[in-house]
């Protein structure tokens, strides 16, 4: 069970849920997951935040494997970083998609031997996302948050993207110097 693993390993950073889904030992997230951990602060252990997350991550997983990854990333270069971390706890059709500000064009590619989807990062990723599936507020009426990811999940996997495939060394070599705007308090 990838999800409570990377719980006990507090590898969560400013979770929304983390609950068990429909079939047995699934689990379904939202939150942040980390990429990159901050420094030791002090003798006690204690971290700074995180220097590189996975952010607004949608993740499904079964006993074994992640069945599905879907989060913003605020540069693609942190996209090897990412895979190389997590990617084995990957299932092999999972659907992988990843949206960054600073991406010259959507596309496919493969990043340490797992095939993902790039998209440059427009709006939140839950609501980019979602309509990148065709999915609409109706489709989501009544469910738990959990469920929710599992009808994002269902259509992850029939989903059939029609960017072209970019070599990641390609798809890192045109990025652009777009970053992420950040709104807060004022």
């Amino acid at each position: 069970m990838p999800l409570k693993t990377y719980d006990e390993q507090s590898l969560f950073f400013t979770p929304n849920f983390l609950e068990p889904a429909s079939k047995p030992e699934s689990f379904a997230y939202r939150g942040e997951l980390i990429i990159k951990e901050g420094e030791v602060a002090d003798d006690s252990g204690r971290r700074k935040p995180p220097v590189a997350v996975l952010r607004d991550a949608i993740l499904l997983s079964d006993a074994d494997k992640l069945s599905m990854m879907v989060g913003g990333i605020d540069d693609i270069a942190d996209a090897p970083k990412l895979l190389e971390r997590y990617g084995k706890d990957i299932g092999e059709s999972a659907p992988v998609i990843l949206l960054a500000p600073n991406l010259a064009n959507d596309c496919q590619t493969e990043i340490e031997g797992v095939k993902c989807e790039l998209l440059r990062w427009d709006a939140m990723v839950w609501s980019q996302v979602s309509e990148e599936m065709r999915l609409e507020k109706s489709d989501f009426k009544g469910q738990s948050s959990a469920e929710k990811v599992e009808t994002l999940y269902s259509e992850a996997i029939t989903y059939k993207p029609k960017n072209p495939f970019i070599p990641l060394d390609e798809v890192l070599a045109s990025a652009t110097s777009e970053k992420r705007e950040l709104h807060g308090a004022i």
